[in-house]
């Protein structure tokens, strides 16, 4: 199978390049490492001066940071989908309708389209070649016409990652490959005898070996979960193997469903139940791929990879034990995967391991070298190589460190939910090892990439209005003043047939309708009040559950459940900011009395907020400056932070029947339109009516806004 064997294509065309693409490239062109860590927040990242108490291990990070710019003042969008789309397409969530985490329920319409021009298309021009690796989630296969080929369809050149249901890796399998019942084994393997599993028993793996494993400091079962196999707690191996073994279950970070997208437009999948590659840690597999890819690169041909690792998402698990990953063997084998303090620990520990990967991928395509002491030696400009690492989103909610705020993090507006770290080192950068506390957007990125490739009007190159600035000069000029004048950043609720929504999810004491799904829901130690609800505090519920957290507050009231209704997140936030004051806007509907459960409310608030180490002022609760009652400077920089608010929220044309947007309605969209009604009919950028099928409907919409043009802005 193709999947066994990465990019054979690939190496059967560019071996004349294999080995010297990332250290010595010719051409004048740099490659590109964009790097992207999931749920890492800056309030994680010592080398920004945070971190808390107890800062993830980060050496070879640290290293790229040392040897770069660290921009310190970067804002990403609330959510992974949105920033992911917002990075490759520099066009902010109200123009492309990407306002959240996708979910198999989203629809075409809510997924990047085919007719954006993503950094892979802008790069094609100028002869770069693209791949991508690990988790993509600006698309799902569910909804998406071009289903397991999407990433092609997108304009990269390769792909080799996981396409679970949702995006994001799949919950933990709590039988541990079939050896228990559900609910068992709360990390997905089978623990030592002291934690009442086993210190013995049968390692099977997907090529029908067995072998016998017992004793040693980690757990026999971790051992052989992390190798790819199911551990057969107190039992020998027998063949044929028991029944009950089961190597099709998904187990969040070690069993995927991978997928691999070809220069030609084929799609290879990788089945975890025969394939070993599906079966390996996904930090590990994204590096070795990676790796393989760069590493097959002709010489003068630059090319662009992004790893987007998944790690640090739920649901947390322990890494693989490496002896170069401090905590990481017997004393994280006990670690609680559901509980606060065990999470908190796994997400320190997972973002150790992409740090232990970044450092892998330097080293093994020739970027950097290490030490007689094992230290990352890296020297940029010694390279032909970009290398540009972020974090996605802000921190989760239970690993969020001080004085970083827990309930206003990944997912929110505020200041913890979209402060991320930004990282660039190589060959481009003057005067390295320094901060930028300008403000830079996740949009600024695709300009960046653009500009490293030569492209001196990124704007021009694109059809379509785009929210980015330009990032360049902050690398080539130390004295560089300010180029944005304001940061923005919004969430807010995707495209789901006939006005569905997610449903709602309570966590903890606070009602959400961010998480896709009851198996998301509930890896986030979540109760979930949609169809399928089965917990006690559930019980009378309606069988289709409720649509908002308002209702469920109306429930739980009435029948006396709670000490006091659930806070309920907002199901639309935006922010903006300027270089010293902020507003975020927040919609939700509101649970007030039982009379009147569900009120749909808008608030707006206001702070003033810096960057300052190891404190920053953040835009907490207690911390909000009264709109009533301002001085001359709040309500001088409140104004005008509210006119580039509705400017921005003002600045999308109403364009009925454009699918493409070319923003007209003209026979070209006609012509989509039959493209994708006459080849399944489903969901698409042409399903207008948001039904989610593509069908005379549509076509209805187009033929009676024919002529129309639409002004963008």
């Amino acid at each position: 199978m193709r999947g066994v064997s990465i990019l054979v294509g690939f190496l059967l065309v560019a071996l004349s390049g294999c080995g010297d693409s990332g250290g010595s490239g010719s051409s004048q062109q740099p490659n590109i490492l964009f790097i992207v860590m999931d749920d890492v927040g800056i309030d994680q990242m010592a080398s920004f001066g945070y971190g808390g108490d107890t800062p993830p291990s980060m050496p070879n990070i640290d290293e790229l940071a040392d040897r770069g710019i660290r921009f310190r003042n970067t804002w990403s969008m609330p959510a992974c989908s949105t920033s992911r789309a917002v990075f490759f397409e520099s066009r902010w969530p109200l123009r492309t309708n990407v306002k959240g985490a996708l979910g198999e329920d989203d629809l075409a319409n809510s997924m990047v389209s085919p007719y954006e021009v993503t950094v892979p298309k802008l790069l094609k021009a100028q002869g770069y070649e693209s791949a991508l690796f690990g988790k993509f989630h600006i698309a799902l296969q569910g909804n998406d016409p071009y289903g397991y080929a999407m990433v092609h369809a997108r304009g990269w050149d390769y792909f080799a990652g996981w396409m679970d249901p949702t995006g994001d890796p799949s919950s933990i399998d709590t039988t541990a490959g079939g050896v228990a019942p559900t609910g068992t084994w709360k990390c997905g393997f089978v623990p030592g005898a002291d934690q009442g599993g086993a210190d013995s028993g049968a390692c099977y793996t997907v090529d029908g070996d067995c072998r016998q494993l017992s004793g040693g400091p980690i757990a026999p079962g971790r051992t052989c979960r992390d190798a790819g196999g199911i551990f057969d707690p107190n039992q020998a191996c027998t063949s044929p193997r028991p029944s009950y073994i089961n190597f099709s279950e998904y187990n969040g970070h070690y069993v995927s469903p991978l997928v691999y997208n070809y220069p030609d437009g084929s799609v290879d999948q990788a089945d975890p139940a025969v394939d070993p590659a599906a079966r390996q840690f996904r930090a590990s597999f994204a590096a070795d791929a990676a790796i393989e890819w760069i590493n097959a690169r002709p010489k003068n041909t630059p090319w662009m990879a992004t790893i987007a690792f998944a790690s640090d998402h739920t649901p947390l698990m322990q890494p693989p034990y490496d002896p170069d990953l401090p905590g990481s063997g017997p004393e994280a084998t006990n670690l609680d995967c559901t509980s606060t303090t065990g999470q908190r620990a796994l997400s320190n520990l997972m973002i150790e391991s992409i740090d232990l990967e970044v450092g892998r991928v330097l080293v093994e395509t020739g970027l950097a070298r290490r030490g007689r002491d094992g230290r990352l030696i890296y020297r940029p400009e010694a390279t032909n190589t970009m290398v540009v690492l972020v974090g996605d989103n802000g921190s989760l909610g239970t690993t969020v460190k001080v004085p970083f705020s827990i309930d206003r993090s990944k997912g929110t507006a505020y200041q913890t939910g979209v402060w991320v770290p930004l990282i660039v080192s190589g060959p481009l950068v003057k005067k390295p090892d320094r901060d930028v506390g300008h403000m830079v957007n996740f949009a600024d990125l695709f300009v960046l990439f653009g500009e490293m490739a030569g492209i001196d009007d990124v704007q021009a190159r694109v059809p379509r209005p785009i929210d980015g600035e330009s990032m360049l000069p902050y690398l080539t000029d130390p004295a560089q003043k300010s180029i944005r004048t304001y940061n923005y950043t919004e969430i807010g609720v995707n495209l789901q047939a006939n006005e569905a929504i997610n449903a709602p999810c309570i966590i903890s004491t606070t009602c959400t309708q961010i998480p896709v799904s009851k198996s998301v829901c509930e890896d986030n130690d979540g109760i979930w009040w949609g169809a399928g609800h089965d917990a006690p505090i559930t019980d009378g519920a309606p069988a289709e559950g409720f649509t908002y957290c308002c209702q469920v507050n109306q429930f739980v009231v009435a029948n006396d459940l709670v000490d006091e209704p659930y806070n309920i997140s907002p199901l639309i936030a935006y922010g903006i900011r300027n270089d010293h004051y902020k507003i975020v806007q927040n919609q939700v509907n509101a649970y007030v009395s039982q009379e009147e459960p569900c009120v749909e409310t808008s608030t707006t608030e206001f702070y003033a907020i810096n960057e300052d180490v190891p404190y920053p002022r953040l835009d907490n609760a207690d911390l909000a400056l009264p709109i009533d009652d301002l001085n001359a400077e709040q309500q001088q920089n409140f104004d005008a932070l509210s006119s580039q608010l509705q400017a921005i929220l003002d600045s999308v044309p109403y364009c009925p029947g454009d699918g493409n947007i070319d923003f007209k309605v003209d026979q070209l969209d006609l012509d989509d339109w039959s493209s994708f009604a006459t080849s399944g009919g489903l969901s698409s950028w042409y399903d207008l009516n948001i039904d989610g099928l593509t069908n005379s409907a549509d076509q209805s919409i187009i033929e009676d806004n024919l002529g129309l043009v639409c002004e963008s802005d």
